[in-house]
């Protein structure tokens, strides 16, 4: 089972990437997603940025 599981995460970065190059679709800024492989889950967490943060200040945005 662990053997696919890079496969299937890698799988979802490239989808991400491909959605950030062409400008489309629903992007995972400000979530995470996670993966829960034993029971096949996928969760979404939301954040936000400290905007009084340096790295805030520098972020690029798509």
């Amino acid at each position: 089972m662990l053997g696919v599981l890079p496969g299937i995460i890698g799988t979802l970065q490239a989808t991400e990437t491909i959605k950030i190059i062409l400008e489309k679709g629903d992007l995972l800024l400000g979530r995470l997603l996670c993966c829960d492989a034993l029971k096949m889950n996928f969760k979404e967490i939301k954040f936000s940025y400290d905007t009084d943060c340096l790295c805030s200040k520098n972020r690029q945005t798509i």
